[in-house]
């Protein structure tokens, strides 16, 4: 698993400032969610998607989130807002430390990295934690991971076929275990599922370089057979095209799953990421290949 993450971010020139504020104070929120639930160094895995996670299923409910002001470990002399922990940043959290947990098992267990190996540490008990608390939710995002691991064994050559496999795995994690009603869980799930394919092939995408470089397992490199001859820009510039359009088909499914969601507040910051900040994130990646032809 390659994948973590930082795909799902605000488009911040078209927030206003209030609404920008109050997305940070996520942010902080779910970092001092990882504090308190765990340890300091948890901290350190903290990404916008799990913030985006926990914004999204907080605007689901019906009261809403409270804000307190402190200092934290980066500025503890400046107090800023923060959302106060809840149910929804909580399960942010626990989701979060299992994936961060596997992501490093996996660097160690690829590349020998011992700064991986040794970053494993404080995360063994938050995961065994996490594990215990949403058993159902740990088991269905690690035998997803195991799916992932043996098509990359086996050296998958389609990418839709790789990408549908960490699709399930968000869909699993956005069908929070706090949310009844089966339409909206149909819904988060449909969500949840273009997310993850939207992650996977954007990040296989952006890390086309380094895995020629490196050796690693691409299914871009594989489906559209890269060979030295043609060489590594050529192949990028004729790629880019067919990867683009499935990443807009895939946000735009994205996009309509949203709109089925009964969003209680916080609509316009979690519109900005959904309409805007993706798509500003895809084209980013894009761009930066583009620029070097």
């Amino acid at each position: 698993m390659d994948k973590l993450f930082g795909y799902v971010t605000p488009y911040k020139d078209e927030l206003k400032v209030r609404e920008y504020n109050t997305f940070k104070a996520y942010y902080c929120g779910l970092c001092k969610t990882l504090g308190s639930e765990f340890n300091q160094v948890v901290r350190f895995g903290l990404n916008y998607d799990f913030t985006f996670l926990g914004l999204l299923l907080s605007s689901l409910d019906e009261e809403r989130d409270k804000i307190k002001f402190e200092g934290c470990i980066a500025n503890p002399f400046k107090k800023k807002p923060i959302i106060v922990k809840n149910k929804n940043l909580s399960y942010s959290a626990y989701i979060s430390v299992i994936l961060v947990y596997y992501k490093l098992l996996d660097d160690w267990k690829d590349e020998r990295n011992l700064l991986s190996l040794m970053g494993m540490i404080p995360f063994i008990f938050p995961k065994n934690k996490a594990k215990n608390v949403f058993e159902d939710k740990y088991l269905a995002v690690v035998n997803n991971l195991d799916k992932l691991a043996k098509l990359e064994k086996e050296k998958c050559d389609i990418i839709d076929e790789s990408a549908d496999v960490f699709g399930k795995l968000m869909e699993e994690i956005a069908a929070s275990p706090f949310i009844s009603d089966d339409r909206t869980i149909r819904v988060l799930r449909w969500l949840g599922y273009n997310l993850g394919r939207f992650i996977y092939v954007l990040d296989a995408f952006n890390d086309i370089e380094k895995d020629v470089k490196e050796g690693n397992y691409n299914p871009i490199l594989l489906q559209y057979k890269y060979n030295l001859e043609e060489g590594l820009e050529s192949f990028i510039n004729r790629v880019r095209e067919p990867i683009e359009f499935t990443l807009t088909f895939t946000l735009d499914n994205l996009a309509k799953s949203y709109e089925l969601l009964d969003i209680k507040y916080n609509r316009s910051i979690i519109e900005n990421i959904v309409y805007m900040g993706t798509r500003q994130k895809m084209m980013q990646i894009l761009k930066k290949r583009s620029c070097k032809k």
